[in-house]
């Protein structure tokens, strides 16, 4: 039987398409959407930039643990929404920076030099109260003493216990920095501008500055802060400015309302991405006080100018203790001045 071959017809082949021409029709933007979402994109790397900004920020900040800083007063803020913050200068000659001059002499050991409690009232003003350092106090557990001695015998917890004991001021946060800290703090703003009526020194430091309006760079700033002997020339005479710690609180207070002016104007907008990081790395601070915190109250802080800040010292008048030594004691006016404080009101006048 004859072999026979089927055969089938061919099949056609058909070309494979591009995968591409599987995809739907390319979307082409107008110009206005692309504008809009470049924005958009603009803006949310903003919000990560600025966030992790904060984060690198806050994170340069030493902390205090709570348990080593419980005598802070962690009951809710009273219906007045005042926060009071201790700003504690503290006298730490070890830190200095090689370069600076001679300034500050040799002194060894780690104690506090400046007390300052401060908040805000919001919308209204800022107030700052000094405390003089050789404010003769009780000392939980140490007896009578100046009440700087609180922090050498048992830190900044001890400190606090002894100043809310002894002023009925409620404590709510700790910031504590060096001179050190504090000098460049004021150069990484550009420094601080003063205006200086009369020529001034401290023939034991070695500080001298010309009358006339000045801008003091950090180191600077804080020898004119700390000057014990400081003297101006008057009627062609050298003369000693009275006042002795109560002059020189003065003198700390007036550095402090320069960087609030330093800080606030808007020619300066440009040192701000520097400060922020050099205030954080030079401070040491309680846990509960967090960069956003930090932040609530300077952004309310900024609507106000230094003629909104209210600034006094607590007034005292000079005692020779039993034990021989001086110390300072609260007069009559002390009274009005914390309930004033207390209360967010003006401090009344001298």
């Amino acid at each position: 039987m004859p072999s026979t071959t089927e055969t089938f017809p061919e099949i056609p082949r058909v070309p494979a398409q591009d995968s591409s021409d599987q995809r739907p029709p390319k979307r082409r933007w107008s110009l206005p959407q692309r504008l809009v979402l470049g924005v958009l994109a603009i803006m949310v790397l903003t919000v990560f930039a600025g966030y992790g900004y904060l984060q690198f920020t806050e994170g340069k900040i030493d902390r205090i643990a709570a348990s080593d800083l419980t005598s802070l007063n962690t009951l809710p803020v009273g219906s007045n929404g005042i926060v009071n913050v201790l700003l504690v200068g503290v006298d730490d000659r070890s830190t200095l920076p090689d370069d600076w001059e001679d300034y500050f002499g040799v002194a060894p050991g780690r104690r506090s030099d400046v007390l300052i409690i401060a908040h805000l009232v919001p919308g209204e003003r800022i107030q700052m109260l000094s405390i003089p350092r050789d404010l003769r106090v009780n000392i939980p557990g140490h007896g009578t003493n100046r009440i700087n001695a609180s922090y050498v015998l048992g830190g900044p917890d001890l400190l606090v216990q002894t100043i809310q004991a002894e002023t009925g001021i409620p404590i709510h946060h700790y910031v504590e920095i060096d001179f050190a800290g504090v000098g460049a703090v004021v150069d990484s703003l550009g420094g601080v501008t003063l205006d200086f009526t009369y020529p001034g020194r401290d023939t034991v430091s070695g500080f001298m500055i010309e009358a006339g309006r000045h801008t003091l760079g950090g180191e600077q700033a804080v020898a004119y802060a700390r000057s014990r002997q400081y003297q101006i020339l008057k009627n062609g005479q050298w003369t000693d400015a009275h006042g002795g710690d109560i002059a020189r609180t003065g003198r700390q207070q007036e550095i402090l309302i320069a960087l609030f002016n330093q800080v606030t104007s808007p020619s300066n907008a440009f040192n701000l991405p520097l400060f922020l990081p050099t205030f954080a790395d030079q401070i040491t601070a309680d846990e509960g006080l967090t960069f956003a915190l930090m932040a609530d109250l300077a952004r309310d802080a900024l609507t106000l100018t230094s003629a909104n800040i209210d600034n006094a010292t607590l007034p005292v008048r000079n005692i020779r203790g039993d034990d021989g030594r001086a110390y300072v004691v609260p007069t009559d006016a002390a009274r009005a001045v914390l309930d004033a404080f207390l209360a967010g009101e003006p401090f009344p006048g001298p």
